[in-house]
């Protein structure tokens, strides 16, 4: 496999990010970003003697050109091509175990609006991100790859992973469960384990389109919760799951209504991991409740708050041998008898299994935990260009302050007698990302004013909330 200079290509550079390579269709990305995409990632499997790459596509209406066009990308540069089709971003993962693949790219908007899209990828079964991926903007920018033919094979993996998901499941009472795909990639894999599970289900809109026509699938988002919340209710359903539109992050809604936000979620897992593992290292984004830090400690754990992002929580996680971490962002990983990776319909088998094998409803697993008043995720509109120039000047202007402390670890996170407010830039949207969390509501008021006068500090408008 030879390497050689061929005509360059350069990226817009916005869609060069921290943990994946994400623009708008038509503007930032083109197909012949896709093409020069897939060449400088095989270029990079081939340094390292690798041959065969997994790629798989969401249900987005450019992924399949998208799609194409990496898989010619990476043809040109010797690789042979596993084309998974279209599947949730966890079964592309899966696959790369399965197939014993080199490396995977899957192509997916994630949770951003529909005229997005992207490409998150592994090099061998770990993520590939950072500096990693800007030498894709610098192999592609000087023209230097890697030549070869490769060829391109279907390899199908859904029904093994739906295999590999209810493996993992342990028989208890039935429940009743109610899905919403959003019209996501997960609408195949979710009903075929619907059929599979015992108890009562009923999924929604398991049917992928790209349009999303009806709600836009995003489980941080409560108003995208509102039709789940409304079948739990009328079916009198025990919980009701969600997914993004390309199935690595959930949302559940309890029997009463509730949402169980993603560090909820953790503390409810580590219930059962940390009784097999004490003393197992447990970790959470800097968005997570001080409560979940404090109930891993309480049930023998070793919390460890860490910077937000799938890639450097799984990352993380395989430096510390962690067995789960997860995001408030409804990212969870389970390296307990799993991959380790980010797998929303996994991590609902566990959940179920958890849940069956109890004789508690699942609202009394989540009041387990102590009630404190947070904030949802707060997202203040920012140029991607200005967005971490705003979090130093931010965190320039707390410098020296003696009546609070700050974890710089990602943004800022303020803590005080009052409770904690966070203020980060997003790695996938051009927004900057606030928290708050306090003990009363008139604490919780001081909070977001402090959060306010950041924000507008460093020139952003800044909405009610």
């Amino acid at each position: 496999m030879a390497e050689s200079v061929s005509s360059s290509h350069r990226f817009d550079p916005t869609i060069l990010r921290e943990y994946d390579v994400r623009g708008i269709v038509g503007s930032t990305l083109h197909a012949a970003d896709a093409h020069a995409l897939g060449h400088a990632f095989g270029t990079i499997v081939a340094e390292g003697g690798g041959r065969r790459v997994a790629v798989g596509r969401d249900g987005r209406i450019s992924s399949p050109e998208i799609a194409a066009a990496t898989i010619e990308g990476l043809r040109a540069a010797g690789i042979d091509v596993l084309d998974v089709g279209g599947c949730p971003t966890p079964a592309l993962y899966f696959a790369v175990h399965h197939l014993a693949a080199d490396g995977g790219i899957m192509i997916t908007g994630s949770h951003n609006p529909p005229d997005y899209n992207g490409f998150k990828m592994m090099l061998g079964t770990a993520p590939f991100f950072g500096a990693d991926i800007q030498r894709l903007g610098e192999i592609a920018g000087t023209g230097s790859f890697a030549t070869g033919q490769g060829a391109v094979e279907a390899a199908p993996v859904l029904d093994a992973y739906v295999a590999r998901l209810l493996r993992d499941h342990r028989p208890g009472r039935a429940l009743s469960v109610v899905w919403d795909c959003g019209n996501g990639a997960t609408g195949p894999v979710i009903t075929a384990l619907a059929e599979a599970l015992p108890g009562t289900h009923k999924v929604l809109y398991p049917e992928v389109d790209g349009t999303f026509p009806n709600h836009h699938p995003d489980p941080t988002v409560p108003e995208t919760l509102e039709g789940l919340r409304a079948a739990v209710a009328d079916a009198g359903a025990d919980l009701g799951i969600a997914f993004d539109g390309d199935g690595d992050r959930i949302g559940v809604i309890d029997e009463t209504g509730r949402v169980i936000w993603g560090d909820q979620l953790v503390a409810i897992y580590a219930t059962e991991i940390l009784a097999a593992q004490p003393g197992a290292t447990v970790i959470a984004d800097v968005k997570a409740s001080q409560v979940l830090f404090d109930r891993i400690a309480e049930l023998g754990g070793v919390p460890l708050m860490w910077r937000t992002g799938h890639s450097l929580i799984k990352t993380k996680m395989a430096e510390t041998g962690a067995p789960l971490a997860g995001e408030m962002s409804g990212h969870l990983f389970f390296k307990d008898r799993y991959y380790g990776f980010d797998d929303a319909p996994y991590a609902a088998v566990r959940l179920l299994a958890l849940i069956g094998a109890s004789d508690r409803p699942v609202s009394a697993w989540r009041d387990d935990l102590p009630t404190v008043l947070n904030t949802p995720e707060l997202r203040f509109p920012c140029a991607e260009e200005r967005k971490f120039g705003a979090i130093a000047e931010v965190k320039a202007a707390l410098d020296g302050r003696t009546d609070v402390s700050v974890n710089d670890i990602d943004g800022v996170r303020v803590s005080s007698e009052d409770g904690w407010w966070l203020l980060r830039a997003s790695n996938t949207q051009d927004v900057l990302v606030a928290r708050c969390e306090a003990q009363s509501a008139v604490a919780l008021e001081r909070l977001k004013d402090q959060v306010r006068d950041a924000v507008r500090a460093v020139g952003l408008d800044v909405p009610d909330f």
